[in-house]
């Protein structure tokens, strides 16, 4: 059974205050000096009563076609989301003409849309080839 120790706010706050005025080298051996055994702890610790300037940096270093590839990818995004928005719009605005053609033909929604998919289904799909 795994022991779940119970650390006080003065010494979680003691810890946060060395590692912000340099004792410790990182929070990694901030833990390690006093036997913190959860790896992420002195993290979360720090992140509630510290800075996060205390926290590691993760530093990415992309060519210019990353760049170029990462705003081409955002562009397309941003057009995909247009589109679905706007095809989101369009199908309500459609489920919204149907219904209001159902109520003045006095037909309901459901029992329209079967018989429209039965006509449908029942239209011949073959298309004549013209020869040139």
């Amino acid at each position: 059974m795994a022991d779940n120790i119970k650390y006080s706010e003065a010494f979680k706050r003691q810890v946060v205050d060395e590692l912000a005025r340099g004792r410790h080298q990182s929070i990694e051996s901030a833990r390690r000096a006093y036997g913190i055994k959860g790896s992420m702890t002195v993290t979360h610790w720090v992140r509630r009563y510290g800075s996060t300037d205390l926290l590691p940096k993760r530093i990415r270093i992309e060519t210019m076609k990353e760049t170029s590839e990462l705003k081409e990818a955002r562009k397309r995004i941003r057009e995909l989301e247009t589109a679905l928005a706007n095809a989101h719009i369009e199908n309500c605005l459609e489920r919204g003409f149907l219904k209001t053609a159902c109520i003045r033909l006095g037909e309901n929604v459901e029992d329209f849309k079967k018989k429209a998919d039965m006509t449908v289904s029942f239209t011949p799909k073959r298309v004549k080839e013209v020869s040139r």
